[in-house]
């Protein structure tokens, strides 16, 4: 499981000119799932994005987490992050889950940052989404769960 997250001052996604999600400031996160993914992926990514000492504090440094600073998650699902862009000009997808797999990993993701008592809005699995952010700093990282423990 991978994500991408940014530091934002607000977001917000939309289908079809319907907005689904808005968040203040926190985190405007893109979640991808490919095909070994668990639960257990998704809860050690909610801790790492919901613990990442990613806003400053009052001396300017990265002190603060999204838990300290009582801030808000934009989370939209993105197969797109496993897409494989090594051969040809047409990016292969292979490596992303399929939704009947992938949508209750990120369903779970989203649960266990709620269990965390964040504000989690969403955009709607599958569908083409608008997304608008004002990144604040910028600050943007990638978690891979499949990561976990190396050094």
């Amino acid at each position: 499981m991978k994500i991408i997250l940014q530091r934002v001052k607000e977001a917000e996604v939309s289908v079809s000119g319907s907005s689904t999600g808005k968040i203040g400031r926190g985190i405007m996160v893109l979640v991808g799932v490919t095909h070994d993914d668990t639960a257990d992926d998704a809860k050690y990514l909610a801790d790492k994005l919901a613990n990442l000492r990613i806003f400053e504090d009052d001396a300017e440094k990265l002190n603060r987490s999204l838990l300290d600073i009582e801030g808000e998650v934009l989370s939209v699902s993105q197969f797109t992050l496993y897409g494989e862009c090594r051969k040809g000009r047409r990016p292969n997808f292979m490596a992303a889950a399929k939704p009947d797999i992938a949508e209750p990993v990120y369903e779970q993701f989203n649960h266990e940052l709620r269990q965390l008592g964040l504000k989690v809005e969403t955009g709607t699995f599958g569908a083409m989404m608008d997304v608008a952010l004002i990144n604040d700093g910028p600050v943007t990282l990638i978690v891979d769960s499949s990561e976990r423990g190396r050094k």
